[in-house]
């Protein structure tokens, strides 16, 4: 039970920092790591074994933060 309430106040943290850095390889960095946190709460909550939504959340993370780096100039 208490891993399911700190993860439930964990996520929101995880998410507020979900624009940090400006360059492709910072962003897919801190949205990889979010994903991970973000999977693991997920995860601890559901019930679930804890690999595949780390993996699968960190994979997810890394490719939203590629795919938002904005383009020079903007």
């Amino acid at each position: 039970m208490t891993t399911r309430i700190v993860a439930l106040l964990a996520l929101p943290l995880a998410l507020s920092l979900g624009a940090c850095g400006e360059s492709m390889g910072e962003r897919m960095a801190s949205g990889g790591g979010i994903g991970a946190g973000a999977g693991l709460a997920i995860g601890a909550i559901a019930g679930w074994p804890l690999v595949l939504p780390i993996v699968a959340g960190g994979v997810a993370g890394a490719a939203i933060g590629a795919a938002t780096t904005p383009k020079k100039g903007d």
